[in-house]
């Protein structure tokens, strides 16, 4: 009966350290708490890494294709608490670019301490910024700053919201002899009177709930499929149309990138 009761102390002891232990874990919320969460994009060509220049994949038409350039703009993030309500960050604009792995991760900064269990964000940079005074837009959206490789149309007076240029068997040889394709969408509306809209919404549920407090930042892993640019709402051709520069003609790829997103996973720490 001894051997019993000692047990079961020993049970008891061992329940009471873990559920203290569990507790003690769960940093409390404090009223100004915030830290910053990472949105990490992982670009893939149908499931494989993107070496540019060199990873082949077939779109949903069958034509192979590489890529040499993929830029986009992400902005207009807003996350989704577990109770409801959300938090907007209308004031952070961020350029992913293939080329460059530094740009791969970036920083939402002062996210409240909160649980969070949808994120929601645009793919370009929204009409208000595009119109607003020049000396405003800084950063990845000055329009001096870019060179070769520029996400501005100077001759359109606005952003290029997502570049993809490669090349393809399916496309007749330029000059050079290099057959290459150009797709360059933007598009925000319109200044003075309605033109293409090519602003796109992307909202994904979290797959964990995020947890922010003033000791975690946590990261959020998208990965993004570049091969269902030419897919989903409309199956598109590299051999019918291999450039595409114009807003109005560029819709059909605005609204099949809107799906190429997915969150992976979520790290807590």
């Amino acid at each position: 009966m001894k051997s019993l009761f000692k047990s079961l102390s020993i049970i008891a002891i061992a329940l009471f350290t873990l559920v203290s232990c569990t507790k003690d874990d769960i940093e409390p919320i404090g009223t100004s708490d915030k830290n910053n969460v990472s949105l990490e994009f992982d670009n893939l060509m149908g499931g494989q890494k993107i070496v540019l220049g060199s990873t082949t994949a077939k779109n949903a038409a069958g034509e192979d294709f590489t890529v040499t350039t993929l830029n986009y703009y992400v902005s207009n993030v807003s996350l989704k608490k577990v109770d409801g309500s959300s938090v907007e960050f209308k004031n952070q604009y961020f350029l992913v670019r293939q080329a460059d792995a530094t740009t791969l991760i970036q920083s939402l900064k002062d996210v409240p301490a909160a649980d969070y269990k949808e994120v929601t964000f645009t793919i370009g940079v929204d009409s208000v910024k595009s119109i607003s005074p020049v000396e405003e837009r800084t950063g990845v959206l000055d329009p001096a700053g870019f060179t070769d490789d520029g996400m501005y149309w100077s001759w359109n007076s606005g952003y290029i919201f997502m570049k993809l240029e490669g090349t393809s068997s399916a496309v007749p040889a330029n000059a050079a002899g290099v057959r290459k394709y150009q797709y360059h969408v933007g598009g925000f509306g319109g200044r003075t009177s309605a033109t293409a809209n090519n602003l796109r919404t992307v909202t994904l549920a979290l797959p964990t709930t995020m947890t922010v407090r003033k000791s975690v930042a946590p990261t959020i892993h998208f990965v993004a499929d570049i091969a269902k640019v030419f897919s989903g709402i409309t199956t598109l051709k590299l051999a019918d149309a291999p450039v595409i520069m114009s807003p109005a003609l560029a819709t059909p790829i605005a609204n099949n990138y809107k799906n190429m997103f997915i969150v992976d996973h979520v790290h807590n720490d």
